[in-house]
Order: structure tokens, then sequence, then C-alpha cells
């Protein structure tokens, strides 16, 4: 492993008092074939104050992990965490009801075992380059399984979460034994606070490159029963003819393993690729309530109607309830509202492409804000996408005129900015009072429309507006 070389100085320091190992994600994702972000190490054989004492020369040791034997430190822009070997015990509920004891003489196997998957129990030795691996971990991350380390996996119910977003990063499978233990511990859900519960969806939503593995591991650990939203949809059928892939929940994790594979989406920073994941996760939830198995043309079909609109109440609850912030659901709540906008637009026989009319255009963008068209088309494609083998010219078409529209009407990324402000009517002689909304909302409406595209133009438009009312506005004048 490449270590920056100004924490290799580092460890080559701490080795002279102790024995320092490079532990837990860096380990992993090395062995992954990704690039480590994170250094950690322990060092063994050494107490809290010797181990300061070598690093005060490198910088200023922050000391607020003392009692759990960390001392981080900040060099280059980058901050390590060196910590000593330690013994943690169950004290109580939770993710912190532990009692936890730094050992300095803890054995390799005995440091590693206290972590929660063997993947995440692999050590590496940076001056002799040996990985150290009493626990199996190489050989679970060759076979894609994620295991547990030791019996003690159960005393924090965190880990299933972790488990959870692991899944999904690495695309793993949860091993039998380990899915059996989580089973045991179903009902400690209610222990964990919800900001750490927050902590792991938010990983699962930004990090993962096979979302669907996540939604299995709750489903095999009972723990999709704290989710209801996303467990309704098991089982709900959906019709053959434009569903080949079986029930909601399938088609869900279709969709987003689809949408991790967007390059709009993998290109993307991590408050974007947040609410595009979320966004396709809930984007039916609403089909539980409306899905019916009734007639249309003659036959009888699955059919959920009005699911776009139902959909918007479940979302927010279910963000609300893992703790999301509430302007994630201010961006997440319009593209579930809106995915089966594409739908609307107009098939012409004279045409190869639907027609959405510029109105409808503008309108959409400003009903998304603070989304965009161009999001709602990502979540589209994954939404077309999650349907396989069924494959429809005709819909892809229609998210891509709808698209080119948007860019073509400059909305693709943003509302359509007002043009007509309060200040221009201040400056036709109006005074500010009740009359302002109404004349603003009309102004708004007309810029919609296509009355005006341009700030000469609405300038103009007004004039004549207020010219045609100028017998209802007592302000003026």
């Amino acid at each position: 492993m490449q270590l920056p070389h100004e924490l290799l100085a580092i460890v080559r320091a701490v080795h002279a008092v102790g024995r320092p190992r490079l532990v837990g994600g860096c380990v992993r994702d090395w062995l992954l074939g990704l690039e480590p972000k994170d250094f950690d190490l322990e060092v063994a054989g050494t107490d809290y104050e010797t181990l300061v004492r070598i690093l005060a020369p490198f910088g200023e040791p922050d000391l607020v992990g003392r009692s759990f034997g960390i001392v981080k430190l900040r060099l280059a822009g980058a901050e390590y965490d060196f910590s000593l070997p330690r013994r943690e015990s169950k004290t109580g509920a939770g993710h912190r009801g532990f009692a936890v004891v730094p050992d300095p003489a803890l054995s390799e196997a005995e440091a590693a075992a206290r972590r929660d998957f063997t993947i995440n129990a692999i050590a590496y030795d940076p001056l002799a380059h040996a990985i150290i691996d009493p626990h199996g971990g190489q050989a679970d991350l060759r076979a894609r399984v994620l295991r547990h380390t030791s019996a003690a996996f159960v005393e924090d119910p965190l880990r299933v979460l972790r488990a959870m977003q692991f899944a999904a990063r690495f695309d793993l499978t949860l091993a039998p034994a380990t899915a059996a233990l989580c089973r045991g511990i179903v009902d400690s859900y209610h222990e964990l606070a919800v900001e750490r519960v927050w902590g792991e969806w938010e990983k699962w939503a930004v990090k993962s490159t096979v979302p669907s593995r996540g939604l299995v591991v709750l489903e095999q650990t009972g723990w999709l029963k704290h989710f209801p939203e996303i467990a309704a949809m098991a089982g709900v059928p959906q019709e053959p003819e434009w569903h080949p892939e079986g029930d909601v929940l399938t088609h869900i994790k279709l969709c987003l393993d689809a949408l991790a594979r967007l390059p709009e989406w993998r290109e993307s920073g991590a408050p974007r690729r947040r609410y595009l994941m979320f966004a396709v996760l809930a984007h039916d939830f609403g089909k539980p309530s409306t899905t019916v198995h009734t007639e249309r043309r003659g036959t009888l079909r699955w059919l959920s109607p009005g699911h776009e609109e139902a959909s918007g109440p479940p979302a927010e609850a279910f963000l609300h309830r893992i703790g999301a912030p509430l302007d994630l659901i201010d961006w997440v709540r319009p593209l579930v509202l809106h995915h089966l906008a594409h739908h609307r637009g107009q098939s012409r026989p004279d045409r190869d492409q639907p027609e959405f009319s510029d109105s409808a255009v503008r309108r959409l963008a400003r009903k998304l804000t603070p989304a965009t068209i161009d999001d709602l088309c990502t979540v589209m494609w994954a939404d077309h996408l999650g349907r396989p083998p069924y494959v429809s010219h005709e819909t892809e078409t229609r998210i891509q005129a709808l698209r080119d529209q948007a860019h073509a009407l400059a909305v693709r990324d943003a509302a359509p900015r007002p043009l007509i402000l309060g200040r221009h009517l201040l400056e036709l002689g109006l005074r500010p009072g009740p009359d302002f909304k109404p004349i603003l909302n009309a102004c708004s409406e007309a810029q919609l429309e296509g009355a005006f595209t341009d700030e000469a133009g609405g300038r103009a438009w007004l004039k004549e507006y207020l010219h045609r009312r100028q017998d209802q506005l007592p302000g003026r004048p």
C-alpha cells in the first residue's frame, strides 16, 4: 500500500515505541483495488502518553478521544487517527452502551475481533508490507461475502444497517449465519439514535454500486419491517405486459441498480447522488395503496391510478423517520410526484417525437424546484430501465424529447427566473400593498405561457396589463 510521504515518516517514528498497523476501511479498500482515503492506525505495545509524545513533533495532537485511546493528528490537510488496541464490553442499550478500555497488550487476533465484519478486521504492516488477517477477511472479500467477526456482533444493532450499506457499496451477500444473528436482534432497532440511522442510509444513497444489495440485507434480516414504506411494496403485483420483472419491490431494486450505473449519477457529487437515489427508491411508494385489478379496454389488468400523487406522503414519512435533512425532502418530493410527466406529452402522427407545449415544460420546471427537469429525466431513465427485458422506444423518445425541449427553453437545469419583480411595479408608480402579489402572479403566469421572454417584453406586457386593469387598482396614483 502506498502511504502519503508524511504519514510514512510518522509510522517509522511510532515503530520505535510500538507496533503500528493500518486497520479498517483503508485496508479493505486497498484490497478491493480502490484508492484508500482515510488512513487509521492502531498502535500496540505502548501507552497513550508515549504515543502522544511521539506524535507531537509532527503536529498538534488532538486528544479529544483520550478515553478511547485515540489521538487525532492533522497535517498537510489530512487527519489521521492513531489508536491503542482496546477491549469493548456491553454495558447498556444502544450504539453507545459500551465500556471501552485501551489494552496495548492485545494480540493481533484479539485486537481485530472487536470489529464488525471480517472484511474490516484485516490489518496491514506498512513497514514489513505484510497483511495480518486472523479472521479470514481476504477470503470473504474474494467470495464477496459479508460475515461477522465474532458473536459480539449482536451487541451493537447499528451493525445491521452497516451491513446494509456495505453490501450495497461493495456488491456483497450476507453470510447466512450473520443474517441469523441480525434476525435475533431485530427488536433492538429502536435503541438506535436517528442520526446514526441516517448516517448509514446516507452512505447507502451516496456510495452504493449495487443499491439493491442493501434492500436484500434488510429482507434477509427481518429489518425491512422498520421501513414500512419499502416493505409494503413487496408482493404488490404489476401488469406483466409493462412490468415483466415482477412485483413493485423487485422493480424498485432494478431501478436503483440502473440508476447507479447511469453516468449522470456516477459523475454527480454527493448531494445530487443522495436525492436522486432516494427519489428512485420512493417513486412507487404509492402503488401499494392504489393498485387494483380492473378492466381496461376490455382486458383485466393490474393498474395503479394516481400512484404518483399517492407516493408523496409516504416518501416524506420515510425520510422523516430515517432522520433525513428537511431540505432533502424538498428535492425528493417533486421528483416523486412528477416521475410520469413524460407520458403527458401528446404524440402527433406528423412528428417522430411527442410534443410538449412550451408552457407545460416551463410549468414543470417550476413545480420541480429545487430539483430540475434534468434530475427528473434521470429518475425517469432509471424507472424505465427497471423493467427488464421490456424496452419501450416510445418511452425513451418521450424522455429525450422532454430533456431536449427543456434545454431549448433554458429550463433544463433550473426553473425560469421571474423577469418582472416588485421593483418594476414601483417604477410604474404602484404603491406596495395587497395588489402586488396578484399582479406579480399574473406576470409569472404570462411568462410561463410565453407571452414574453425577456425583461423588455415583460415591461411592455406589464404596462398593457395594468392599463386593462387600471379601474381595479386603487393603489395606483
